[in-house]
């Protein structure tokens, strides 16, 4: 029953988008009334209970209850508008509830990180309108209920646009094996190089994790794969496990689809979602050859070989697979020429299932396509619940204009220097971020912190919401709560805290590039010309390879801590914007690569 309930929301989810013409909020409120009907049936109260069919009957009325709250709203929708902060003591009271039970549903979905970062905000709103009377109460309810600032808001408008069927189309890249076919181009393409499995890793992840949007589902699913394969190869459990799991979290800033987040962030930037994905083209490229760079010269320290190639997949029989990438070619140029975001996922879904009728192995048949329908509407309801806690968050800021004491306080510490509201906005992202699902975590910031960016320091409207999203994605790596990389460690029975530290350490980029584009806009191609676009470009790639080989302390040969602080600040210089430091740290890093050379013919010569 719920195999096919899932399917039908999925299927309810395509009408609503391509055919109703229903008021925003009715919509919204249909969408979560369903959404707390499907989490009652999947989640059981204690993770663990395993009895089948089995749903006790306190479930029943928490359903009933929180899909009822938000369905008296569709039914009395015009009284409700009609009546403004005059709402009646019944519509109080299942505001009330309908916040309660969503409460739960975000800790069995969820869990609590999000749910104490909530509370603090809602605490925060009764604190600031003593003295608490029922008018109070009824105010906050109506704004955090009734309005499209609270639960029904922006996130949860997108989710139920936008990245619901986004999550149905990745459902269906996986049933019909075009995820399948990521893999095996990454295994070809690096999987015989020196380290190749890390290295397949990161190119598959990059691939992969563009369409799942979940740094924690992309860990999963192709670490089952490429974890073992490292560990064969000879690369500590730790290490595989980083390694996925900063890979699996890059996926979030990978384009053209990247993740669910970034749907967000064309919302709050008010662009179209195509410049969201131009803008990320070259911060997502450094991200990944940081990492790239990293894993090889890990692999060269360490003496590791590549997989033999009669092991892995043959170019000749994956070009004869090529069609498998129309869906994902139709739908960029779908949302580069204009089509909305809504029509581009649903034709990139038919065209998906289309060209999986040519593959035999991975043909849709009604079983595998119910299959899909099941996933799509399984892996929306973590996203959907984390959105509505975050509207909470954002009513409470837009409620109370804390948005606004927040750039005060920070603008009064940081005062006209830069780098300082930038480091303390990373501390925020990172900290709030923690255990807090990144689509949660980028409205949470977009709401407090690129404000301050925006207003307090006149940051570009993109850059600060790019650097916050880029935050934000980091702290599922980011130790003591670091999800991807628990997930990465469990599959490679490694200790999960070294994981986490390792994880950090190669997505060394992720804390670097924001400060880039932070003081440069040219790496986001935002008010620049084609000569300053090549020099970032050129002097970033260098900056990365100087940095990675200083961290894992090898060039052409092992490295001795004054060549790998040589390295590191070379690089560092390089990725500052400023023709100075560029020509200052391209002298540094060829100066420690010739310092290399001459060891390396001396040590040859004996």
């Amino acid at each position: 029953i719920i195999r096919y309930l899932l399917s039908a929301f999925t299927v309810f989810m395509v009408y609503m988008n391509m055919f109703a013409v229903w008021d925003e909020r009715i919509r919204r409120c249909l969408f979560m009334g369903f959404i707390f009907i499907l989490v009652f049936l999947m989640y059981p109260a204690k993770k663990g209970d395993s009895r089948e069919n089995h749903i006790p009957w306190y479930d029943w009325i928490l359903m009933i209850v929180g899909a009822g709250s938000f369905f008296y709203y569709v039914v009395n929708f015009r009284t409700i508008v009609d009546h403004a902060t005059r709402i009646s003591e019944l519509e109080v009271a299942l505001g009330i509830l309908g916040i309660l039970i969503l409460v739960e549903c975000c800790r069995r979905v969820v869990g609590l990180p999000i749910i104490c970062v909530a509370s603090c905000f809602v605490i925060y709103a009764f604190a600031t309108s003593t003295p608490i009377t029922y008018k109070v109460l009824r105010r906050i309810i109506y704004n955090l209920f009734y309005t499209t600032t609270g639960v029904i808001g922006t996130p949860v408008g997108v989710c139920s646009t936008f990245i619901v069927l986004f999550i149905v189309f990745g459902a269906f890249l996986e049933a019909t094996g075009i995820s399948d076919f990521f893999i095996q181009c990454a295994n070809a393409l690096a999987g015989w190089a020196t380290g190749g499995p890390a290295k397949v890793a990161v190119i598959s992840s990059a691939l992969c994790g563009m369409v799942s949007g979940s740094s924690v589902g992309n860990t999963v699913t192709t670490g089952s794969i490429t974890i073992p394969l490292m560990k064969k190869t000879g690369y500590p459990g730790e290490f595989a496990g980083a390694v996925e799991a900063a890979s699996s979290t890059g996926g979030q800033i990978m384009p053209p689809i990247m993740g669910a987040a970034a749907f967000l962030m064309a919302e709050y930037c008010d662009v179209p979602y195509s410049a969201i994905v131009v803008r990320a083209i070259l911060p997502a490229f450094l991200y990944f050859g940081g990492i790239f760079l990293m894993v090889h010269f890990r692999a060269k320290r360490l003496g590791l070989k590549g997989l033999p190639r009669e092991e892995l997949p043959k170019f000749k029989n994956l070009v004869k697979k090529i069609y498998l990438l129309i869906p994902l070619v139709a739908l960029v140029y779908m949302i580069i020429t204009g089509y909305t975001m809504a029509f581009s996922a649903i034709v990139a879904t038919v065209l998906s299932i289309a060209v999986s009728m040519i593959n035999k192995e991975h043909r849709m048949t009604p079983s595998r396509f119910v299959d899909a329908l099941e996933n799509g509407g399984k892996n929306t309801l973590s996203v959907a619940v984390a959105c509505a806690m975050a509207g909470i968050i954002a009513g409470v800021v837009t409620m109370t204009g804390l948005g606004q004491i927040f750039i005060t306080a920070i603008v009064g510490v940081a005062g006209d220097t830069l780098i300082i509201a930038l480091f303390l906005t990373m501390l925020c992202c990172i900290l709030l971020g923690m255990g807090v699902p990144t689509t949660a975590n980028y409205v949470i910031m977009a709401t407090t912190c690129a404000p301050i960016l925006i207003n307090g320091m006149g940051m570009n409207v993109i850059a600060a919401n790019m650097f916050v999203f880029y935050f934000g994605i980091v702290a599922d790596i980011t130790p003591p709560v670091a999800l991807a990389a628990y997930a990465g460690a469990a599959i490679a029975k490694s200790n999960p805290m070294k994981t986490a530290f390792n994880a950090s350490r190669l997505a060394i980029a992720a804390f670097i590039v924001p400060y880039i584009f932070a003081f440069n806009n040219a790496m986001l191609f935002i008010d620049t010309n084609v000569f300053e676009v090549a020099q970032v470009c050129l002097t970033s790639c260098i900056g990365m390879f100087g940095i990675a080989a200083g961290i894992e302390g090898y060039m052409l040969k092992e490295m001795n801590p004054v060549q790998r602080i040589l390295s590191a600040l070379g690089g560092l210089m390089l990725i500052y914007p400023g023709t100075i430091t560029d020509v200052c740290g391209v002298l540094v890093v060829v100066l420690v690569g010739v310092w290399q050379q001459l060891q390396k013919r001396k040590a040859a010569a004996v």
